[in-house]
């Protein structure tokens, strides 16, 4: 996904220790990105990513079966989220303030 924008749009990411995340090495060479890692049971660390799991659970509550869940669905579900207003965003959407970012770097 990084190599889809400017190389300056992401410059740090911060992770739980799972597993996916062992390729991390290559996200920092590759794309110039520092990777961080969040202290075990400090889901504070990563506000913005627990703030998404929230939202998703709207569409699939917690215990739901994500093997059940079709891409279609799944994509679907994060447009919804991307274009909807946040009050921490001033009232505009994940989508159009991080579009808003990238026309800066251009």
């Amino acid at each position: 996904m990084a190599s889809q924008y400017p190389q300056e749009a992401f410059q740090t990411a911060t992770t739980d220790r799972g597993k996916e995340f062992a390729c991390y090495t290559a996200l920092e060479a590759v794309h110039e990105v520092q990777v961080y890692f969040a202290d075990p049971y400090s889901s504070w660390q990563r506000g913005s990513n627990e703030n998404a799991n929230g939202l998703l659970r709207e569409f699939f509550p917690k215990g739901h079966d994500f093997a059940s869940v079709t891409d279609e669905q799944l994509a679907e579900a994060i447009r919804l989220m991307n274009n909807r207003p946040r009050k921490c965003l001033g009232w505009k959407s994940a989508h159009e303030a991080f579009m808003e970012e990238l026309s800066h770097l251009a």
